[in-house]
């Protein structure tokens, strides 16, 4: 059952969630945590599905924000999803008018689980500090998606300049399995390695977090090499015994080459965002392995700039 509430308040929208809570005999209490979604008319669909699946999860109440005309009177249409209709939690959709877009912090504060942790997504164009946004000061943790971005390169970069603990970007996510992969791979006799190698497209910002990942944990270089795609195509490290690569031809599988032993064909297929979603609320602490790996990618940066 959904609930259209056009032209409302937050004291009705919290009314209407209480008797909604009482019809049903639970609702919030059974929730995990808040997750806000800050989107537009044209993401919000797909981003609602996407936190519905990984909602299966990871229970939640879902609040969308939908920034809609700034230049007219202020005013607020929203939209309840009772639990079951769209997934074990409470969805609501709230349509911001006028200057209530640029203040959704005290529309959806009255919103909040109490008690409960806030995650806020981006699942568009986020912004370049996202703990220091209206919203994201509400969180625990902040998910952007870098790859979604005019310029992934550069959205990503400005991130990790303002980088604070709680702060992720499913670019960094959907590395997980090449990370697991690559870790496996060096976890059997290998050798020394001396060098590695990084090939993707050439505005993929999840290649320029695995080169520095690979960077600070082998503590060798990794170069940046190009390739027409589909995204992350091929990462080669070179040991005193041989080469390990990992190449990927298409959107589903890959090889997995090491000296002396058979090629191996994995599972290796483009991550949905529901599934990195997923990951990123299994936990609401900072992660620190993307924190530290955000800070060698901005000292890569700021090192090669010096070298010009």
């Amino acid at each position: 059952m959904t609930l259209y509430l056009p032209r409302t308040t937050t004291a009705q929208i919290t009314e209407a969630l209480m008797a909604e809570r009482l019809s049903v005999g639970g609702g919030a209490m059974n929730m995990v945590l808040t997750l806000v979604i800050v989107t537009d008319e044209a993401d919000h669909y797909d981003a609602v599905r996407a936190a519905t699946e990984a909602g299966r999860e990871h229970p939640s109440r879902v609040i969308a924000l939908i920034r809609r005309d700034p230049n007219t009177d202020p005013a607020i249409d929203a939209e309840i999803r009772r639990p079951g209709t769209s997934g074990p939690g409470e969805a609501i959709l709230l349509r911001l008018y006028g200057p209530l877009g640029e203040h959704p912090d005290s529309v959806i504060t009255p919103l909040l689980v109490p008690e409960a942790p806030v995650v806020v997504w981006w699942p568009g164009q986020g912004p370049s500090d996202p703990a220091s946004d209206r919203v994201g000061e509400l969180a625990q943790r902040r998910i952007t998606d870098a790859s979604r971005a005019s310029d992934p390169l550069h959205d990503l970069l400005e991130r990790v300049a303002h980088y604070r603990p709680g702060d992720t970007d499913l670019a960094w996510t959907r590395l997980t399995p090449w990370r697991s992969l690559l870790a496996s791979a060096m976890d059997q006799p290998c050798g020394w390695v001396s060098s590695a190698s990084v090939t993707a497209e050439e505005h993929h910002p999840g290649a320029e977090l695995l080169t520095a990942w690979l960077s600070e944990r082998l503590e060798v270089p990794v170069e940046r090499a190009f390739s027409s795609g589909p995204g992350l195509t091929e990462v080669r490290l070179t040991t005193d015994l041989g080469e390990i690569v990992l190449s990927r031809a298409d959107e589903s599988t890959a090889t997995l080459s090491r000296f002396g032993q058979p090629d191996q064909t994995v599972a290796l297929g483009s991550r949905s965002a529901s599934m990195a979603l997923a990951e990123e609320l299994r936990r609401l602490d900072a992660d620190e392995i993307y924190a530290s790996t955000a800070r060698h990618l901005r000292a890569m940066i700021v090192e090669n700039g010096a070298r010009g």
